[in-house]
C-alpha cells in the first residue's frame, strides 16, 4: 500500500508550515549531534587516569574507579537516548519527504498539531501511543 497515496488531500499543514517543521527538525538534529559530540569529548576520549585528574603513575582507589565507571556508563546511556532521538527525527524528516508527516502510523488518523509541536517526531496519535505503551509494558 502506497502510504503517500493513502494520505490523500487531508494534509493538515500548508507548504509554509511544512517548511518550518523541516527547519525545526533539522535544528533539533543539530542540537542532538552537538550534545553527542560533547558527551564523546567529555567521556570517551579520556582515559580513567585523565578523567580522575590523577597524574601520578600510581593506581587509584577502587572507589574512585567505580565512580569513574559509573559516570562513564551514565554518559553512554545518555548518548544512547540521544541517538534514539536522532533516529526518530530522521524518520520524521523521511515522513515529511514522503508526504505523510502528521499521520498516525497505526490507525491512519492525524496526530494533533499540538502533539507534533511538542514532539515533532511523533508517529502515533495519543490513543495509539497509549496502546503501544500498554503493549510494551505488558510484555
Amino acid at each position: 500500500m502506497d502510504r503517500k497515496k493513502e494520505y490523500g488531500k487531508n494534509k493538515p499543514f500548508t507548504k509554509k508550515a511544512l517548511k518550518a517543521i523541516r527547519e525545526e527538525l533539522i535544528k533539533r538534529k543539530a542540537k542532538i549531534l552537538e550534545e553527542l559530540l560533547s558527551i564523546k569529548g567529555e567521556t570517551l576520549n579520556k582515559s580513567f587516569k585523565d578523567a580522575s585528574g590523577d597524574l601520578s603513575g600510581y593506581s587509584f582507589h577502587m572507589a574512585d574507579m567505580a565512580t569513574d565507571l559509573y559516570d562513564r556508563e551514565f554518559s553512554l546511556e545518555l548518548a544512547e537516548g540521544e541517538r534514539e532521538r536522532l533516529f526518530a527525527l530522521d524518520d520524521a524528516i523521511k515522513r515529511l519527504d514522503d508526504g505523510i508527516y502528521g499521520k498516525c502510523d497505526q490507525c491512519g488518523g492525524f496526530v494533533t498539531k499540538q502533539r507534533l509541536k511538542v514532539m515533532p517526531q511523533a508517529k502515533y496519535c495519543i490513543k495509539c501511543q497509549e496502546k503501544e505503551e500498554k503493549s510494551e509494558n505488558g510484555k
